[in-house]
């Protein structure tokens, strides 16, 4: 979830500042972990000026992951609701 917190913030960021002279894009990248989850590098890119589309659609992809993170945590809940429910 953090990951795709990253991901909005940096979106949020390269739109609120699409016309400020001289500023540059902002990147989130991120790389998968070998123990699980993904760790997240926030760069600067060579590139001046706006891409809404870029943005909007990396906005849309940080919704949908937290989506997804939403449904695992659920999923997660209701397999320990239901272990405790069998061990009592």
């Amino acid at each position: 979830m953090q990951a795709a917190q990253s991901q909005m913030d940096v979106a949020a960021s390269n739109i609120a500042n699409a016309g400020t002279a001289g500023y540059k894009r902002l990147r989130a990248e991120t790389t998968t972990q070998p123990g699980g989850g993904v760790a997240v590098s926030v760069g600067v890119t060579g590139q001046t000026g706006s891409d809404l589309a870029t943005d909007v659609v990396s906005q849309l992809q940080a919704k949908n992951s937290f989506i997804a993170n939403l449904a695992v945590f659920k999923s997660a809940d209701k397999m320990v609701g239901k272990l405790l429910d069998t061990s009592a």
